[in-house]
């Protein structure tokens, strides 16, 4: 996609669509957090209803007929798809073990595992600024975790574990996005959503799918909601916006979604972090801005949403 040059002011249209999809990325937990159904189940729906949505999206805008993806390309979507769908098993689960504030920082530790894996994966030599981004955010998470004793709000561990797991295939995702380009990131994301539902299939049906209790009115509901809003629309205003912004309003401008997940936990669910927590957060979510703070290669190949 193309950018606004960085001389150029963001467009208040794109900047409005883009923090729209922040603050809905942002209530996601909340909205787990009233479903008792399984995070596979969830995961799934969420994968199937998000690119229908998607797919509906892009044959209303009547764009040219694109051509056909080589089988390489698609297979790597599929699987890349599929990693999407474990990483949101992993994070339901997360909020149903911890905190919603802890499992979104935890899941926010994405960006610096991908900083400590470029080296590996990409060659590229780990500066001093992203190692002390990265140092500063484990201390973060320390203090968020409460492991050193600082009585954090993490409740049991293996909401920490599954949070992290989360953020290992979201940043999995990042690097194998960035592998994919020359494709349409409603084309890409439609795609990957479909993998992403279909990955849970085969789990569902040896697990028994979602049980004998069946599906609640309400609960029908909030999963559509998950599943098309969360997903669909949120997607559709994050890709829809990003052309009209400078990289770096963007970098910026996405950590108003772990930002708003701590604030509605702590409204809506009255989850509030100690001081600690709190400063935990700060260091975790500044030390992934500062890290992206100016434009690079990570924006760019993160042309798909979490």
């Amino acid at each position: 996609m193309s950018r606004v040059p960085e001389s150029r002011p963001n467009s208040p249209k794109s900047l409005a669509m883009f923090i729209a999809s922040m603050l809905i990325f942002g209530t996601i937990g909340v909205f787990r957090r009233n479903l008792s159904l399984p995070s596979a189940f969830i995961a799934c729906a969420r994968g199937i209803l998000g690119g229908a949505f998607i797919l509906a999206f892009t044959l209303a805008r009547r764009r040219p007929a694109a051509e056909r993806l080589p089988c390489r390309t698609l297979l790597l979507l599929a699987f890349t798809g599929a990693v999407m769908g474990v990483n949101w098993i992993l994070l339901f689960e997360a909020y149903n073990y911890t905190t919603v504030a802890v499992a979104t920082l935890c899941y926010y530790m994405q960006p610096t595992i991908v900083i400590l894996l470029s080296p590996v994966v990409f060659r590229e030599k780990l500066t001093g600024k992203k190692a002390l981004c990265a140092l500063v955010a484990v201390a973060g998470m320390v203090l968020v975790s409460g492991v050193a004793g600082s009585g954090g709000q993490a409740g049991d561990p293996r909401g920490i574990l599954f949070g992290l797991g989360a953020a290992v295939c979201y940043a999995c995702v990042v690097i194998m996005n960035k592998r994919i380009s020359g494709v349409d990131a409603y084309r890409k994301t439609t795609v990957q959503l479909f993998s992403a539902g279909a990955a849970m299939i085969p789990y569902l049906l040896l697990a028994g799918g979602i049980g004998s209790a069946g599906i609640s009115t309400g609960e029908a509901a909030l999963l559509a909601v998950i599943g098309l809003v969360h997903t669909g629309i949120a997607y559709v205003l994050y890709f829809g916006s990003i052309d009209g912004l400078k990289a770096q309003s963007i970098a910026i401008f996405s950590y108003i979604d772990p930002v708003s997940a701590l604030l509605f936990s702590a409204l809506l669910l009255h989850e509030p972090l100690d001081l600690p927590g709190v400063i935990g957060a700060v260091l975790v979510i500044g030390s992934a801005a500062a890290g992206e703070i100016q434009p690079g290669w990570y924006r760019k190949g993160r042309n798909s949403a979490g």
